[in-house]
């Protein structure tokens, strides 16, 4: 009889991506600054990589609000159900060891080309959508940007988690990371080689691109497994100076502390 069970977190279905969108868009008809899926992806990206484990209750209201912003309580129990689900899927997904990231148990973000969903449109659609990004002024992101900055967002805010270790070569390796997904966070200025979002219409993002993209889940892997290995930080106790052996002892005695504490 077989007893193994397993353990492996199910992946989002197309059904449930669709939920978390909805009610991310519900959202936004409130707050504008409600961030995309992509942003809330990059998000629980840090989560799973922070030195120590993030409540719920504390990353919450800082990514979407707090609960009262939900249109139901079931909308509320969707979120907080799938997003955790989510969470889980990354943590498992970095700790899989893997060769490459064609690996199907590789970590995937889930990011989009947006650029390359743009140019795959009817040309009447395009230009629509170009005319209405020129008068909000809003540049369409490079692939992975909006993932890097959800993932900062955490960095930000929790600055402390993301203090170098006293370890020169672990405080070493967390300067690489970072500055690889920063790296994400610029603009892709080399010219377009593929289109992620459909291969057949018009190139989008450089081979430059995708290799940085590459290179900051690697350092994202490097990351998890870092503070995995150091465990959460310790509060140092700075405990008070001992007296010399021929000093009066602090007790009061009127002895050496030699002859009395310190016996």
């Amino acid at each position: 009889m077989n007893t193994s069970t397993d353990t492996t977190p199910e992946n989002l279905s197309e059904e449930q991506l669709d939920a978390l969108e909805d009610i991310l868009n519900s959202l936004r008809e409130q707050d504008d600054e409600v961030p995309d899926w992509e942003f809330c992806d990059g998000f629980l990206t840090a989560l799973a990589c922070t030195r120590r484990p993030i409540a719920l209750a504390d990353w919450l209201p800082l990514l979407v609000g707090d609960a009262d912003s939900f249109t139901s309580d079931e909308a509320l129990d969707t979120f907080t159900t799938l997003t955790q689900q989510r969470l889980a899927q990354i943590r498992h997904q970095l700790d899989v060891p893997v060769e490459n990231l064609e690996d199907e148990r590789a970590f995937q973000p889930q990011v989009l080309d947006t650029r390359g969903a743009l140019l795959a449109m009817p040309e009447e659609e395009q230009a629509a959508l170009k005319a209405d990004l020129a008068e909000a002024n809003q540049p369409l992101p490079p692939l992975a940007q909006v993932w890097a900055l959800g993932f900062m967002f955490v960095v930000e805010n929790w600055a402390e988690e993301w203090q170098p270790p006293r370890d020169k070569e672990a405080a070493a390796m967390l300067e690489q990371a970072m500055q690889t997904l920063m790296a994400l966070l610029e603009d892709d200025r080399h010219p377009p080689a593929h289109n992620l979002y459909q291969e057949e219409a018009p190139a989008s993002t450089s081979q430059q691109r995708i290799d940085a993209y590459a290179e900051a889940i690697w350092a994202v892997y490097d990351l998890r497994q870092l503070w995995r290995s150091l465990g959460p930080r310790v509060e140092t106790i700075i405990k008070a100076s001992q007296p010399g052996r021929n000093d009066p002892c602090s007790c009061g005695s009127g002895k050496k502390y030699k002859k009395c504490c310190g016996a």
